[in-house]
């Protein structure tokens, strides 16, 4: 009876039960307490669709997680046979047959020696545990002083303590600094000296982020058990993309000074670069990876981390060695999940969805790239299928806007107006859609973005 009630409750009513009792993440909660705020209740296709029946093509996937749009049919059916086949057992003393079938699948497709699967349910849990695992691994070698990571300036890994500390954008992190262990910082692949030049050049900035690296790993070798990558894309700190040959360049120098590779695929892995992984595009293997978001195509919390034969074998040995891995999640291989996992790589086969990426990963660059002459454009910056479009106040100095004036808040709610829902990384537009979008969903997607940003720049 409740659930029927509650089903037939009137869009003011709902708005009213989130503002009194729903606290959100990454919100100002002072803001958004009585404001007539969107309440989604059904998805179809690309689209998500209010409970005033107004529809919005979602350009962010759900937050980087949709795949192959919403209900989709497959993975629906899917998760209810799982359910009333069994809901949830667990993998402390037990396996299910769905998690079995998953690693299994995870392994044929991931890089070449990734062969064992841990599951956990988020971006931040499959990060920690990859540190775990690294930092146990130099322990069980003997080698304890081999305690530290480098990870990268402008680098997101997630909101728990472990994935924070190897994480570098200061609005995030800054707050919880005396929570966090300490890390060696690299710099980012992207220099912001130089964008407020006109002369910006991505790869030799690449290359001088190289030679500090490589400086830091030679000082530091004796004492590291591991780096931590975003590899391909900088999500969260900007859509910033790494220079062609970047990722292999760091795995040579991992290899060269005997530290492991922890890539954090959680948001550029299934597809989302136009190849399964970032790291197979880029014929590289990591000891470790991160995979989340895609994993369930947006459905249910899932996530893996992966590693090699050599650091899953560290952790073998007799029962009195302590050699266990003591890391778990109650929900660990959850049944359901992985159902919807399985049925969502069933759909990359059947839906020949990387051969269909190229022809829109190539739309995206040319639209890009029209944006770019736009007055207000500073950059825009693209891998795959995804796109940031960083607004500026002055283009010719590059000069930025301030993150208070939330230039990029407003063209993306000026973009609802365009039927689109769209979220910010401060004044860059992001572009992230499912990849099943289809070419004329993309042309209208960037059609309202641009619409949008000229609206509130005032060039339309």
């Amino acid at each position: 009876m409740e659930a029927k009630l509650v089903a037939e409750l009137d869009t003011q009513t709902l708005r009213q039960y989130d503002s009194d009792y729903v606290w959100h993440p990454f919100t100002q909660m002072s803001e958004w307490e009585g404001a007539e705020n969107v309440v989604i209740t059904k998805g179809e296709g690309c689209y998500i669709i209010d409970s005033d029946g107004n529809r919005y093509l979602d350009g962010v996937g759900a937050i980087w997680t949709n795949v192959h749009g919403h209900c989709r049919t497959e993975i629906n059916d899917a998760i209810k046979e799982q359910v009333d086949r069994l809901e949830h057992s667990t993998l402390l003393g037990l396996t299910n047959e769905k998690a079995a079938m998953l690693a299994k699948r995870l392994v044929d497709i991931a890089p070449p020696g990734l062969c064992k699967v841990f599951y956990s349910d988020n971006g931040s849990t499959a990060v920690e545990i990859g540190v775990k695992m690294a930092f146990q691994y130099q322990q069980l070698l003997d080698r304890p002083q081999k305690t530290k990571f480098i990870s990268f300036d402008n680098a997101y890994h997630g909101d728990t303590v472990g994935a924070m500390s190897v994480g570098g954008i200061e609005i995030y992190h800054a707050v919880y600094s005396p929570l966090l262990f300490p890390t060696i910082k690299a710099p980012a692949t992207y220099c912001y000296r130089c964008s407020l030049t006109t002369e910006r050049d991505c790869t030799r900035c690449g290359l001088l982020c190289l030679k500090e690296l490589e400086r830091l790993m030679e000082q530091h070798a004796d004492e590291l058990a591991g780096l931590v990558i975003e590899p391909a894309v900088q999500g969260a700190g900007g859509m910033i993309v790494q220079p062609p040959g970047f990722v292999r360049a760091v795995r040579e120098l991992c290899d060269r000074y005997d530290v492991l590779m922890i890539a954090d695929e959680v948001a550029v892995g299934f597809g989302r670069t136009g190849a399964m992984f970032a790291c197979g595009k880029a014929g590289v293997t990591p000891d470790i990876m991160a995979l989340s978001k895609g994993i369930s195509a947006g459905y249910l919390p899932l996530a893996a981390t992966l590693t090699t034969g050599k650091v899953y074998d560290a952790f073998l040995g007799e029962y009195r060695e302590l050699k266990t891995f003591f890391h778990g999640h109650t929900f660990t291989g959850n049944p359901i999940a992985c159902a919807a996992g399985l049925a969502s790589l069933d759909l990359f086969e059947k839906d020949g969805l990387l051969a269909s990426l190229p022809a829109k990963i190539n739309y995206l660059q040319e639209r890009l790239h029209q944006l770019a002459s736009l007055p207000h454009v500073g950059d825009v910056r693209q891998e795959g299928m995804i796109g940031g479009i960083e607004l500026v106040r002055d283009k010719s100095s590059r000069e930025p806007y301030h993150w208070e004036e939330r230039v990029g808040v407003q063209v993306c709610l000026e973009a609802r107006k365009h039927g689109l829902f769209l979220r910010p990384l401060g004044n860059v537009i992001v572009i992230f859609p499912p990849l099943a979008i289809s070419l004329d969903e993309l042309r209208t997607l960037l059609d309202g973005i641009e619409a949008s940003i000229r609206t509130i720049t005032g060039h339309s």
